[in-house]
């Protein structure tokens, strides 16, 4: 079982961190993906990371202010955001699983093939 925390409601330009947590599931053994639903958009994929380098993707749209990172003594990943604007507001879900093909889906393989998913967390961005 997943759970992302650590959503809340915060200035443009400030920061969150957002942990994902598991119990009953080893996150080392697994990609882990981060992804956000804003009210009436489909889901995006947003920052992953693999398990077996840690090498990480992120989407073009957060691509220097987002860092997904992975805590194993903990088994728990993070994703810090910083400079935060309102179109990140959204519910922030985690995700965990084998991942997709390289092939077909090149270096964002890691945001498919989850087979864990996490209820959701919520940001908030204020103008």
């Amino acid at each position: 079982q997943l759970q992302a925390s650590g959503g809340g409601l915060v200035q443009t330009g400030g920061s969150l961190r957002l942990p994902c947590a598991a119990s009953g599931l080893t996150l080392e053994h697994y990609a882990i993906g981060w992804f956000r639903q804003a009210p009436g958009k489909e889901r995006e994929g947003v920052s992953c990371i693999s398990s077996s380098d840690s090498s990480t993707y992120d989407a073009e749209s957060v691509k220097g202010r987002f860092t997904i990172s992975r805590d194993n003594a903990k088994n728990t990943v993070y994703l810090q955001m910083d400079s935060l604007k309102p179109e990140d507001t959204a519910v922030y879900y985690c995700a965990a699983g084998l991942g997709g093909s390289p092939g077909l889906y090149g270096s964002s393989w890691c945001l498919h093939g989850m087979d864990y998913w996490g209820q959701g967390t919520e940001v908030t961005v204020s103008s």
